[in-house]
């Protein structure tokens, strides 16, 4: 889980992933440059991975 959890947390900070918007139309996300939405980008992926483990 924790080989998974770092995974998801590498794209999400390098950006690049590929997706749709709610109208359907392309898009890609942008890198995650600030110290402040890394760290709460982080801790929401920590509060994910830890509601996960609770399902397990």
């Amino acid at each position: 889980m924790w080989t998974t959890f770092s995974r998801v947390q590498e794209n999400l900070i390098k950006g690049g992933i590929r997706g749709r918007n709610k109208s359907g139309r392309p898009m890609t996300t942008r890198a995650v440059t600030g110290i402040d939405q890394n760290v709460k980008l982080n801790r929401a992926l920590w509060v994910l991975a830890e509601e996960m483990r609770k399902l397990k």
